[in-house]
């Protein structure tokens, strides 16, 4: 049985589906172990505690040097004895010892096909917004490794949908979360079961 720690930057929406896929039976080798908050007062610590999961606020800039900002999330995540990291909607970058650390098990959700509109300042609606904006056909959502360079990292699943006419960024951006909810918690499942494909 794998322990997965979440990243959690706002909602917490796909955190929650990964937890209702091991409530509901769907995933079964893995459990979680925790959620690192990267700001106070978000959602996503509101679930954590009614899933009576242990959590810990690290906001980046409380930290004097990113050293030290490495070594509480290490800290924390050696302390839950983690497998795998799952960043859903973390915003944060993460410091490169703390990415060699978990080489190859930090798990990223991107609303884009990747590597189309993705990279840094890529997230929320802005993804949705470039997307309309050029004019694409089809979106969706990626799950990939995570590496030193933003939504770089190799490619593990996606899913994808028809982009309708005349919708909105927003319209866009909650179906595409419909699919993130549906693929990330079955990859995180899969790297749990079987490891990180060669």
């Amino acid at each position: 049985m794998k322990r997965v720690a979440v990243f959690a930057s706002g909602s917490g929406s796909n955190f929650q589906s990964i937890a209702d896929s091991i409530t509901k039976g769907i995933s079964t080798h893995f459990e979680l172990c925790g959620l690192v908050a990267s700001k106070p007062d978000i959602q996503a610590l509101d679930r954590a505690h009614r899933l009576r999961l242990p959590s810990v606020v690290l906001k980046a800039s409380d930290f004097e040097n990113e050293a030290l900002f490495a070594n509480a999330l290490l800290d924390t995540t050696t302390n839950w004895n983690t497998d795998i990291i799952v960043l859903a909607g973390y915003l944060t970058k993460l410091p490169a010892i703390f990415i060699e650390r978990f080489h190859g098990i930090i798990l990223n959700i991107h609303p884009s096909l990747l590597p189309k509109f993705g990279g840094k300042g890529f997230y929320g609606l802005k993804v949705h917004d470039a997307v309309l904006q050029a004019g694409e056909t089809e979106s969706g959502c990626t799950v990939h490794v995570v590496d030193g360079e933003y939504d770089k990292g190799r490619i593990l699943a996606q899913l994808k949908l028809d982009v309708h006419p005349n919708e909105s960024a927003e319209e866009l951006a909650k179906r595409v979360l419909q699919l993130e909810h549906e693929l990330f918690p079955r990859v995180v499942e899969q790297i749990a079961q079987y490891g990180v494909p060669e």
